[in-house]
Protein backbone atom coordinates (compact mmCIF):
# COMPACT_ATOMS: atom_id res chain seq x y z
CA UNK A 1 0.00 0.00 0.00
CA UNK A 2 2.66 2.41 1.00
CA UNK A 3 4.39 1.79 -2.61
CA UNK A 4 1.31 2.65 -4.15
CA UNK A 5 0.83 5.29 -2.29
CA UNK A 6 4.08 6.89 -3.04
CA UNK A 7 3.50 5.92 -6.99
CA UNK A 8 0.42 7.25 -7.48
CA UNK A 9 2.23 10.86 -5.56
CA UNK A 10 4.90 10.23 -8.63
CA UNK A 11 2.14 10.28 -11.11
CA UNK A 12 0.20 12.94 -9.97
CA UNK A 13 3.46 15.44 -9.13
CA UNK A 14 4.91 14.79 -12.65
CA UNK A 15 1.13 15.98 -13.64
CA UNK A 16 0.89 18.95 -12.11
CA UNK A 17 4.67 19.55 -12.84
CA UNK A 18 2.88 19.89 -16.39
CA UNK A 19 0.55 22.26 -15.54
CA UNK A 20 -2.28 19.68 -15.71
CA UNK A 21 -3.78 17.14 -13.31
CA UNK A 22 -4.54 13.42 -14.09
CA UNK A 23 -8.24 14.07 -14.60
CA UNK A 24 -6.91 16.88 -17.31
CA UNK A 25 -8.09 20.07 -14.99
CA UNK A 26 -6.13 23.16 -14.14
CA UNK A 27 -5.02 23.10 -9.88
CA UNK A 28 -7.62 25.76 -10.03
CA UNK A 29 -10.63 24.23 -11.71
CA UNK A 30 -13.38 22.60 -9.97
CA UNK A 31 -15.73 20.11 -11.62
CA UNK A 32 -19.28 20.87 -12.71
CA UNK A 33 -21.51 21.45 -9.75
CA UNK A 34 -25.39 20.43 -10.10
CA UNK A 35 -27.49 21.44 -7.12
CA UNK A 36 -30.89 20.07 -6.84
CA UNK A 37 -34.19 20.66 -3.58
CA UNK A 38 -36.64 18.70 -2.05
CA UNK A 39 -34.80 15.49 -2.10
CA UNK A 40 -36.61 13.72 0.47
CA UNK A 41 -39.92 14.52 1.69
CA UNK A 42 -39.35 13.60 4.80
CA UNK A 43 -37.23 16.64 6.29
CA UNK A 44 -37.94 19.97 6.02
CA UNK A 45 -35.55 21.35 3.67
CA UNK A 46 -33.23 18.92 1.62
CA UNK A 47 -30.47 19.24 -1.04
CA UNK A 48 -29.01 17.11 -3.46
CA UNK A 49 -25.21 18.07 -4.35
CA UNK A 50 -23.95 16.73 -7.28
CA UNK A 51 -19.89 17.63 -7.97
CA UNK A 52 -18.30 16.20 -10.55
CA UNK A 53 -18.94 12.26 -9.52
CA UNK A 54 -19.11 13.67 -5.71
CA UNK A 55 -22.88 13.46 -4.45
CA UNK A 56 -24.02 14.44 -1.63
CA UNK A 57 -27.43 14.84 -0.06
CA UNK A 58 -28.27 17.23 3.58
CA UNK A 59 -31.37 17.36 5.31
CA UNK A 60 -32.84 19.58 7.62
CA UNK A 61 -34.96 18.88 10.19
CA UNK A 62 -36.48 21.18 13.40
CA UNK A 63 -37.95 20.48 16.76
CA UNK A 64 -38.82 22.96 19.38
CA UNK A 65 -36.56 22.51 22.67
CA UNK A 66 -35.86 24.42 25.56
CA UNK A 67 -33.02 27.01 25.06
CA UNK A 68 -29.57 26.75 27.15
CA UNK A 69 -29.36 28.78 30.30
CA UNK A 70 -26.94 30.98 29.27
CA UNK A 71 -28.79 32.18 25.93
CA UNK A 72 -32.77 32.24 26.52
CA UNK A 73 -33.68 33.60 23.20
CA UNK A 74 -31.58 31.88 21.00
CA UNK A 75 -32.29 28.70 19.05
CA UNK A 76 -29.63 26.07 18.20
CA UNK A 77 -27.77 24.40 15.25
CA UNK A 78 -26.27 21.01 15.48
CA UNK A 79 -24.67 19.56 11.76
CA UNK A 80 -24.24 15.78 11.84
CA UNK A 81 -22.28 13.57 9.09
CA UNK A 82 -22.32 10.26 8.57
CA UNK A 83 -20.25 8.47 6.18
CA UNK A 84 -20.70 5.09 5.12
CA UNK A 85 -19.79 2.49 2.90
CA UNK A 86 -22.23 3.10 0.58
CA UNK A 87 -20.09 6.04 -1.06
CA UNK A 88 -16.51 4.83 0.04
CA UNK A 89 -15.70 1.19 0.89
CA UNK A 90 -12.76 2.83 3.04
CA UNK A 91 -15.78 4.24 5.50
CA UNK A 92 -16.75 1.91 7.79
CA UNK A 93 -20.02 1.28 10.04
CA UNK A 94 -21.18 2.31 13.23
CA UNK A 95 -19.81 5.19 15.62
CA UNK A 96 -18.75 8.45 13.87
CA UNK A 97 -15.44 8.31 13.02
CA UNK A 98 -12.92 11.35 13.35
CA UNK A 99 -13.23 11.92 9.24
CA UNK A 100 -17.16 12.35 9.83
CA UNK A 101 -16.36 13.97 13.27
CA UNK A 102 -14.02 16.38 11.52
CA UNK A 103 -16.30 17.08 8.75
CA UNK A 104 -19.10 18.01 10.99
CA UNK A 105 -17.47 20.24 13.01
CA UNK A 106 -15.82 22.35 10.15
CA UNK A 107 -19.04 22.81 8.14
CA UNK A 108 -20.73 23.72 11.80
CA UNK A 109 -18.13 26.20 12.35
CA UNK A 110 -18.46 27.75 8.84
CA UNK A 111 -22.61 28.36 9.27
CA UNK A 112 -21.94 29.40 13.08
CA UNK A 113 -19.22 31.87 12.74
CA UNK A 114 -20.34 33.77 9.97
CA UNK A 115 -23.95 34.00 12.06
CA UNK A 116 -25.97 33.17 8.83
CA UNK A 117 -28.69 32.26 10.95
CA UNK A 118 -30.51 34.49 13.18
CA UNK A 119 -30.88 32.61 16.22
CA UNK A 120 -32.92 35.17 17.46
CA UNK A 121 -35.47 34.94 14.88
CA UNK A 122 -35.63 31.00 16.07
CA UNK A 123 -37.28 31.75 19.13
CA UNK A 124 -40.69 30.87 19.81
CA UNK A 125 -40.90 31.83 23.71
CA UNK A 126 -37.63 32.94 25.30
CA UNK A 127 -36.63 30.77 28.48
CA UNK A 128 -39.00 27.81 27.04
CA UNK A 129 -39.46 27.07 23.22
CA UNK A 130 -36.69 27.51 20.83
CA UNK A 131 -36.30 26.24 17.11
CA UNK A 132 -33.54 23.65 17.21
CA UNK A 133 -32.27 23.19 13.35
CA UNK A 134 -30.22 20.06 12.97
CA UNK A 135 -28.64 19.36 9.09
CA UNK A 136 -27.70 15.67 8.32
CA UNK A 137 -25.06 15.26 5.45
CA UNK A 138 -25.15 12.09 3.95
CA UNK A 139 -22.29 11.73 1.31
CA UNK A 140 -23.85 8.46 -1.58
CA UNK A 141 -20.47 8.79 -3.50
CA UNK A 142 -17.56 9.74 -2.52
CA UNK A 143 -15.22 11.30 -5.67
CA UNK A 144 -13.30 13.92 -3.17
CA UNK A 145 -13.87 16.49 -2.03
CA UNK A 146 -16.57 16.13 0.54
CA UNK A 147 -15.81 18.98 3.23
CA UNK A 148 -16.53 21.26 0.65
CA UNK A 149 -19.32 19.58 -1.22
CA UNK A 150 -20.56 18.57 2.27
CA UNK A 151 -20.71 22.61 2.94
CA UNK A 152 -22.31 23.44 -0.44
CA UNK A 153 -24.96 20.58 0.96
CA UNK A 154 -25.61 21.74 3.70
CA UNK A 155 -26.12 25.65 3.06
CA UNK A 156 -28.43 24.76 -0.04
CA UNK A 157 -30.99 22.72 2.53
CA UNK A 158 -31.04 25.17 5.00
CA UNK A 159 -32.18 27.73 2.18
CA UNK A 160 -34.40 25.04 0.76
CA UNK A 161 -36.37 24.33 4.64
CA UNK A 162 -39.64 25.51 5.55
CA UNK A 163 -40.89 25.84 9.57
CA UNK A 164 -43.38 23.13 10.73
CA UNK A 165 -46.82 24.61 11.24
CA UNK A 166 -47.17 25.19 15.01
CA UNK A 167 -50.31 25.58 17.33
CA UNK A 168 -50.81 28.10 20.15
CA UNK A 169 -50.05 24.76 22.24
CA UNK A 170 -46.54 24.91 20.35
CA UNK A 171 -47.51 21.84 19.06
CA UNK A 172 -45.36 20.76 15.49
CA UNK A 173 -47.56 19.56 12.41
CA UNK A 174 -44.55 17.92 10.76
CA UNK A 175 -47.14 17.13 7.68
CA UNK A 176 -47.67 21.09 6.75
CA UNK A 177 -44.77 23.24 5.82
CA UNK A 178 -45.26 26.98 6.82
CA UNK A 179 -44.08 29.29 3.94
CA UNK A 180 -41.37 30.68 6.73
CA UNK A 181 -37.94 30.06 5.87
CA UNK A 182 -34.71 29.43 7.74
CA UNK A 183 -34.07 33.46 8.56
CA UNK A 184 -30.83 33.64 6.87
CA UNK A 185 -28.02 36.59 7.24
CA UNK A 186 -24.96 35.47 5.35
CA UNK A 187 -24.06 31.90 3.39
CA UNK A 188 -20.51 30.90 4.28
CA UNK A 189 -18.93 29.04 1.69
CA UNK A 190 -15.94 26.99 2.46
CA UNK A 191 -13.19 26.03 -0.38
CA UNK A 192 -10.75 23.61 0.75
CA UNK A 193 -7.16 23.77 -0.79
CA UNK A 194 -4.55 21.20 -0.32
CA UNK A 195 -0.88 21.46 -1.13
CA UNK A 196 1.10 18.61 -2.92
CA UNK A 197 4.49 19.03 -3.07
CA UNK A 198 5.16 22.46 -3.81
CA UNK A 199 1.39 22.77 -5.89
CA UNK A 200 -1.90 24.16 -4.44
CA UNK A 201 -5.15 22.78 -5.88
CA UNK A 202 -8.65 23.01 -5.43
CA UNK A 203 -11.54 20.51 -5.44
CA UNK A 204 -9.28 17.01 -5.27
CA UNK A 205 -10.18 13.69 -6.60
CA UNK A 206 -10.13 10.52 -4.18
CA UNK A 207 -6.47 10.04 -5.45
CA UNK A 208 -5.47 13.56 -5.35
CA UNK A 209 -6.89 13.42 -1.39
CA UNK A 210 -4.16 10.56 -0.88
CA UNK A 211 -1.32 12.08 -1.23
CA UNK A 212 -1.93 15.59 -0.16
CA UNK A 213 0.60 17.34 2.11
CA UNK A 214 -1.10 20.00 3.99
CA UNK A 215 -4.77 21.24 3.32
CA UNK A 216 -6.33 24.54 4.39
CA UNK A 217 -10.31 25.15 4.60
CA UNK A 218 -11.04 28.63 4.55
CA UNK A 219 -14.70 29.82 4.92
CA UNK A 220 -15.82 33.22 3.00
CA UNK A 221 -18.94 35.18 3.39
CA UNK A 222 -20.55 37.53 0.04
CA UNK A 223 -18.25 40.47 1.00
CA UNK A 224 -14.72 38.43 1.01
CA UNK A 225 -14.58 38.39 4.86
CA UNK A 226 -12.82 35.04 6.37
CA UNK A 227 -14.58 33.62 9.09
CA UNK A 228 -13.40 30.40 9.64
CA UNK A 229 -10.34 28.67 9.12
CA UNK A 230 -9.13 25.18 9.60
CA UNK A 231 -6.04 23.53 8.84
CA UNK A 232 -5.03 19.71 8.39
CA UNK A 233 -2.37 17.53 7.24
CA UNK A 234 1.46 16.94 8.59
CA UNK A 235 3.05 19.18 6.93
CA UNK A 236 3.47 22.80 8.21
CA UNK A 237 2.87 25.69 5.83
CA UNK A 238 4.20 28.81 6.18
CA UNK A 239 2.92 31.95 5.78
CA UNK A 240 3.44 32.98 2.34
CA UNK A 241 2.12 29.83 1.50
CA UNK A 242 -0.93 30.29 3.69
CA UNK A 243 -1.47 33.76 2.37
CA UNK A 244 -1.17 32.15 -1.28
CA UNK A 245 -4.05 29.23 0.09
CA UNK A 246 -6.10 32.19 0.99
CA UNK A 247 -6.20 33.96 -2.16
CA UNK A 248 -6.85 30.63 -4.36
CA UNK A 249 -10.06 29.64 -2.03
CA UNK A 250 -11.42 33.11 -2.53
CA UNK A 251 -11.49 33.33 -5.93
CA UNK A 252 -13.04 29.75 -5.60
CA UNK A 253 -15.42 30.27 -3.48
CA UNK A 254 -16.68 33.30 -5.71
CA UNK A 255 -17.12 30.60 -8.63
CA UNK A 256 -18.94 28.29 -5.78
CA UNK A 257 -21.29 31.22 -4.89
CA UNK A 258 -22.02 31.94 -8.43
CA UNK A 259 -23.59 27.93 -8.88
CA UNK A 260 -25.99 28.77 -5.27
CA UNK A 261 -27.61 31.78 -7.40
Amino acid sequence: MIKMSKALRTHILNSLDKGMRLDGRKADEIRDIKIEFDVTKNAEGSAKVTWGETEVIAGVKMGLESPYPDSPEDGNLMVNAELLPLSNPEFETGPPGIQAIEMARVIDRGIRESKSIDTKKLCLKAGEKVWSVMVDILPINDAGNLLDVGSVAAIAAIKNAKFPEVSKDFEVDYKTKSKTGIPMKQEPIEVTVYKIGEHLIVDPTIDEMKVYDARLTVAYIANGDIVAMQKAGEEAITIDVIGKMVELAHTTSEKIRAKLG
